[in-house]
């Protein structure tokens, strides 16, 4: 049997994209051409591999099934077939996409951006929102680098603790919170509350904490960000709970105070996450090294 490998790189298009004409503007030829390869694929599978429905495309079970594989696969050819060079940064033209906490970004992101652009121009970076759900952008290739406070649990997605920090409470100034000696557990418990979570949870870690000490809180409402949750906190009476080193700069801006936690709470993380794909790709590496260093300073 003949396998041409170009079938592989139109077959990865297409299910990644979803249509011919997203593959072929993908892959850099035209419509008529993918159209011929996905005709190929078809007889070589025996599956439609795209059905349409309407205006759109579908892929069929079988396809779905093969799309992580075929994308694992093709990754592998090309780590084989590509020439082994050193890297210049000096001439590197790629593009980097990068989904971080956005806490992270405002933190962190401008210094990774001028140590990228100091030492090769030629690199873009993408800082893309979280999502609210888990999505596979990592295991895909969609997403090179993930920054946030969660450890990997997939076996193939590699992951380094690169800072920690303690949690502090935000509020605003002359908050009556910050006009009492000690912020006691009591105190922290019987205030408002609002939670910062992409998923919209109103319940975490803290009501664990407050729990030992049989005490509850109220929680009015969440955010999907820091930033968002600081404006609220600047004109009510509400407060937030934060990692320190996200927030005492945004705190700082808009005249915010931060208190001292009065409960035992491990420190948040910051994990890097990539997939072991990139393990030795020598422009992958570099992004790392700098990603880690901003993330830690």
């Amino acid at each position: 049997m003949q396998l041409d490998l170009n079938l592989l790189a139109a077959l990865d298009a297409l299910l990644e994209e979803g249509s011919v004409a997203g593959a072929a503007e993908r892959l850099h030829v035209t419509a008529p051409a993918m159209s011929r390869s996905l005709g190929r694929i078809r007889r070589t599978t025996g599956d439609q591999i795209l059905v349409r429905t309407g205006r759109t495309m579908t892929p069929t079970p079988y396809a779905i099934a093969v799309r992580e594989q075929v994308h694992e696969l093709l990754q592998q050819v090309q780590g084989v077939l590509a020439p082994s060079r050193e890297l210049d940064v000096t001439t590197l033209e790629r593009t980097f996409t990068l989904r971080w906490h956005d806490s992270l970004v405002a933190l962190s992101g401008p210094a990774l951006l001028a140590a990228v652009r100091k030492q090769a121009p030629g690199v873009r970076l993408r800082f893309i929102a979280e999502s609210s759900i888990d999505t596979p952008e990592l295991r895909r290739g969609a997403v090179d680098l993930e920054a946030n406070a969660n450890r990997p649990t997939a076996p193939d997605i590699r992951a380094d603790r690169v800072a920690e920090t303690r949690h502090v409470i935000v509020v605003r100034r002359g908050h009556p919170l910050t006009r009492v000696k000690t912020v006691t557990a009591a105190r922290y418990a019987a205030a408002e509350h609002i939670n910062v979570s992409r998923r919209g949870t109103l319940g975490n870690a803290l009501d664990d904490a407050l729990a030992q000490l049989g005490l509850t809180r109220r929680v009015v409402a969440t955010t999907p960000t820091e930033g968002a949750a600081f404006e609220f906190v600047r004109g009510s009476d509400l407060l937030v709970t934060a990692p320190e080193s996200t927030t005492r700069s945004a705190a700082t801006n808009l005249d915010l105070t931060l208190l001292p936690l009065p409960l035992e709470l491990p420190p948040a993380p910051v994990y890097l996450s990539w997939h072991q794909r990139y393990d030795t790709d020598p422009a992958h590496v570099w992004l790392r090294d700098l990603a880690r260093t901003a993330l830690a300073t």
